[in-house]
Parts: structure tokens; C-alpha cells; sequence
């Protein structure tokens, strides 16, 4: 039964041996063409000020030390999660952004690119990280290893984070949908009604774990400069 339940996440659908499942996480590339509008839409307004607002908060986040230009990077990455996650609520839309394929290739090479230029130009400041202030002598060598060992965790629990809130949120959509060819009429209506109730939530998960993801990479990245 479990193998049958999670079928639903297995990128399986292929032509010529080709899997086209993934091709469902360069969907939203589509949606740039709005940008080249002679008259500005609705949509372009609202994505516009989303972005204003994101490039004011992360430039907060990251510090006055923060390169220019770095808070296009988070901005990209907010936009690119947030349209794999709303797109996966579509119907006979794969969710890339339920596998840790896709979780970890965007978490590990920014940790990596994160530590490689911190361990490089600021090595004192990045080994000063791994002892907190007012830190007793005694307990040094044990919150360098506790330190050590969350900084390597971290593009796991960034992974597994979205992940994890992606699968459960479709999961719990799957179980209440297959349950609806054995109700009674008025169990279906009340079976519809969570449904719709359970995608607008879905939605706005969708949008905060991408904003999560986003911002905890901003965190991480501020620690390196």
C-alpha cells in the first residue's frame, strides 16, 4: 500500500525513454514573457512590487557588508520554488520540488559556493562562528564539534524541509481523493469541500516554504562576509 502511495510521487512518465515529468520545473520560464509587455498587466504589477519587497527585506537580512547585486540570486530562488510548488498542484503536474533530487541540488551547491568563499577570504571570522561568545572554557572543543556538525547539516535540513512539507501537504490531497468513489453523495460534498480547503492551504505552503528556503539561504550566506 505504501509503494502504491507514494507512486504518485515517482517521476515515471516518459517518451522515448525520455522522462518529461521534470520538464514541469522549466514551466514557469514561460511566464517571463509578461516582463516584455508594452502595457504593464495586473501580473506584472503585482510581481513587480513581490519583488521590491523581497529585495528590501533579504538586503535587511544580508547586512550592510552584502555585496550589490546579491540579492537577486535570493529573489531567483524564491521565484523559481514558489512556481515548482504552486505548479505541482495542477493536476497531472509533477511536483519536482517533492524529491530530493531536485531539494538538494539547489541546498548543496549554495552551502558549498557559501563555506568555500568564507573558509577562503575570512577564515578567522568563520572559525570564530564555530565558538559563541561567553562560551566557558571546558565547553569549547564540545561547540566546535556541535557547530561543525550543524553547519554540515545544513543543505540537508534545507532539503529534507521542503521536501517533506511538499510530500505531506499532496499526500494527505491523495488519501482524501481516493477515498471519494465509496461515499454517499453528502459525504462527497463534504469531501470537496476539504479538498478545496486543503489546496488553498496547500497554496499558501507552497509560498512560505519557498520564502523559508529563501530566507534561511540569506542567513546562511550573511555569515560568510
Amino acid at each position: 500500500m505504501m509503494s502504491n502511495l507514494f507512486s504518485s510521487f515517482d517521476p515515471s512518465t516518459s517518451i522515448f525513454s525520455f522522462s518529461i515529468n521534470w520538464m514541469s520545473t522549466l514551466i514557469g520560464v514561460l511566464l517571463i514573457s509578461c516582463l516584455y509587455w508594452l502595457s504593464p498587466s495586473r501580473t506584472n504589477f503585482i510581481w513587480n512590487n513581490s519583488n521590491l519587497t523581497l529585495n528590501a527585506e533579504f538586503k535587511i537580512l544580508l547586512g550592510k557588508n552584502s555585496n550589490l547585486g546579491m540579492t537577486i540570486m535570493f529573489i531567483s530562488l524564491f521565484c523559481m520554488i514558489m512556481l515548482n510548488n504552486l505548479l505541482g498542484l495542477f493536476p497531472y503536474v509533477f511536483t519536482s520540488s517533492s524529491h530530493m533530487v531536485f531539494t538538494l541540488s539547489i541546498a548543496l551547491p549554495l552551502w558549498i559556493s557559501f563555506m568555500m568563499y568564507g573558509w577562503m577570504n575570512i577564515f578567522p571570522h568563520m572559525f570564530a562562528h564555530l565558538v559563541p561568545n561567553s562560551t566557558p572554557n571546558v565547553l569549547m572543543p564540545f561547540m566546535v564539534l556541535i557547530e561543525t556538525i550543524s553547519n554540515i547539516i545544513r543543505p540537508l535540513t534545507l532539503a529534507v524541509r521542503l521536501t517533506a512539507n511538499m510530500i505531506a501537504g499532496h499526500l494527505l490531497l491523495t488519501l482524501i481523493g481516493n477515498t471519494g468513489p465509496t461515499m454517499n453523495f453528502n459525504m462527497m460534498i463534504i469531501m470537496l469541500i476539504m479538498q478545496m480547503a486543503l489546496l488553498v492551504l496547500e497554496s499558501a505552503v507552497a509560498i512560505i516554504q519557498a520564502y523559508v528556503f529563501s530566507v534561511l539561504s540569506t542567513l546562511y550566506s550573511s555569515e560568510t562576509y
